[in-house]
């Protein structure tokens, strides 16, 4: 049960959107669209932070009629609405040389993000499709990534082994350390950012930017990347179908995002005001 009190309180919310936000198709509904300008309107400022790079956020930014800035790249790239960037973090190049070296050994197929691009070796990785309407973007296909390794936003395994993957994510952590941030942000892909680019560092960027103190801003997601905002904001929530060990982090369980569960939970912070 949402506390009352806590629920008034909040002022931001800062969403993930794969998963949380966005139905599994990566269609938003009208009743979320609708919910976001009423909890506008009831003051409660409302925001985005993802893995996805700042090309899949431009269309939602669109529908929900966003002001102020979000987070893509997991919070490495904070920009305002119209594409200015805030701020930009990348990784090492010796950091994603290794991850990608260690994908490769691992035979997981590797993407990677810079200079705006989606680059890969090919077209028949899993979820290519997805990743095309969620990025808004055509992959750059390429032999190898040499000559991006200066400019890396992220390196992303991508597999629906999801063993490999949880495996992977805790071999490239171990190998690279505090420098890197290293996890997944759905069963199927590893998302290898530079260490600033975490979302608990995210959501404490987005809460200043907007003026809110932390413990007025909740934050929702449902995978491991998402945990890091859960210890940072006042009021954590994860999704109704999250793992169990995402939902044990939060503080509040919503419904799922198949039901709408980001709408849910707004209704119940405007109803919290009235």
């Amino acid at each position: 049960m949402l506390d009352p009190k806590l629920a008034a309180s909040i002022r931001l919310v800062v969403s993930d959107i794969d998963g949380t936000l966005v139905r599994n198709d990566k269609s938003l509904s009208e009743r979320t669209i609708e919910v976001v300008r009423r909890a506008r309107d009831a003051g409660i400022a409302f925001t985005l932070i993802s893995a996805r790079p700042p090309s899949g956020l431009g269309a939602l930014i669109d529908q929900l009629s966003l002001a102020g800035p979000v987070g893509a790249f997991n919070g490495g790239t904070l920009f305002e609405p119209g594409g200015r960037i805030v701020e930009a973090h990348r990784l090492e190049p010796h950091d994603a040389r290794r991850a990608v070296a260690m994908l490769d050994e691992a035979g997981i197929p590797v993407w990677f993000f810079a200079d705006g691009l989606w680059i890969a070796r090919d077209e028949t990785s899993p979820h290519t499709d997805l990743e095309r309407r969620a990025a808004r973007l055509e992959p750059t296909l390429t032999e190898d990534f040499e000559r991006w390794f200066e400019r890396a936003d992220k390196v992303v395994g991508v597999s629906d082994d999801h063993a490999a993957v949880a495996r992977m994510e805790r071999e490239i952590g171990a190998v690279l350390g505090p420098s890197a941030n290293v996890v997944r942000s759905q069963p199927y892909f590893l998302d290898v950012t530079t260490a600033v680019a975490n979302k608990g560092a995210g959501v404490e960027a987005l809460a200043r930017a907007f003026g809110v103190p932390l413990e007025a801003t909740a934050a929702i997601g449902d995978m491991p990347n998402d945990v890091p905002m859960f210890a940072h904001a006042g009021l954590s929530v994860a999704m109704g179908q999250a793992p169990e060990e995402v939902r044990a982090k939060a503080r509040h369980v919503a419904d799922t995002n198949e039901a709408d569960g980001v709408a849910q939970f707004l209704e119940q912070l405007i109803a919290a005001r009235s």
